[in-house]
């Protein structure tokens, strides 16, 4: 559970960092883009052979058709099933550049989980390499999945188009909206007594607003993006929905219940503790719509029967 929160921590931690999208342009030149390091990146034409450095960017890929054009990936890509069967180039304890060189990438596409000296040391070795920043906003969102078929040769449109007609179908059923329930999402238990969640600044407690709930987080008036919260604090500002984004790391509404004190708590009284995919919100790809959605109706049944 730990390192499943270095990860989304890592992803937070540098997002502030990092300079704003920008849609590449094509020219007689080929593409030409800056990327989130603020460094001019040039290709002759679209990638035909790409290494992802990130989950969220090897779902982008596959979500615009290129996955034929993915020849390798981190260890965390898992999604979709397509992906498990390409080559891995490392992860967690570090990349191969040799790896990387044999798979005879003509980009290497890397994202905030990465750091820029792992991008420094792929452009020695003569790889191209791109750098894409965590989106800040949905909109983000959408010019990073255009930045991405641009450097591969897609047309974005009719993933981008399909996905705001998901957002403003959401946005519609939640406006009208006068009760926001309060949610405390769990990100990692491993210290039971007071888990890790998410706090403002995070793609997670957007979610949670678009959806329509208020994180407890925010309402205690903490600001760290990845605080542990304990009962103490909860009990002040008692969610009414518990959701366990760690729940296949055996977390669930019984080993909730069972901590000291937490059976008090109205989310647990009531009955409203659920489980939650974890990748639909801390990966910046496009299942963040599936995790809006999901939020959504687990926040507002009522508006989704």
């Amino acid at each position: 559970m730990l390192r499943k929160l270095l990860f989304v921590t890592l992803l937070a931690a540098l997002t502030l960092a990092a300079c704003a999208p920008a849609v590449p342009s094509k020219g007689e030149a080929g593409i030409v883009v800056t990327d989130g390091l603020g460094r001019e990146v040039k290709l002759e034409s679209a990638a035909q052979r790409v290494v992802s450095l990130a989950p969220s960017n090897t779902e982008i890929l596959f979500a615009l058709g290129a996955g034929d054009k993915v020849v390798g990936r981190d260890e965390v890509s898992d999604y979709p099933e397509a992906a498990l069967a390409l080559p891995t180039v490392g992860g967690w304890s570090g990349f191969s550049a040799e790896a990387i060189v044999a798979l005879e990438p003509d980009l290497v596409l890397a994202a905030e989980i990465n750091s820029p000296e792992l991008v420094s040391e792929l452009e020695g070795l003569g790889l191209t390499v791109y750098y894409l920043s965590n989106p800040k906003t949905l909109e983000d969102l959408y010019v990073n999945i255009e930045i991405i078929a641009t450097l591969t040769g897609r047309d974005a449109t009719k993933l981008t188009d399909s996905l705001k007609a998901r957002v403003a179908a959401v946005d519609e059923k939640i406006a009208p909206l006068s009760y926001r329930p309060s949610v405390f999402y769990e990100v990692d238990a491993t210290d039971p007594s007071k888990p890790y969640t998410v706090g403002p600044g995070t793609f997670i407690d957007l979610l949670i607003q678009r959806a329509g709930g208020q994180n407890v987080v925010s309402l205690a008036g903490v600001t760290d993006s990845y605080p542990q919260i304990g009962l103490e604090q909860l009990v002040l500002t008692p969610p009414e929905i518990i959701l366990l984004g760690d729940a296949l790391y055996g977390q669930s509404a019984e080993t909730v219940a069972a901590r000291q004190g937490w059976d008090s708590l109205t989310a647990v009284i009531d009955g409203k503790v659920f489980p939650f995919d974890d990748n639909l919100v801390s990966r910046p790809g496009p299942r963040l719509i599936d995790g809006l959605e999901a939020l959504a109706m687990l926040l507002h049944p009522e508006v989704f029967e």
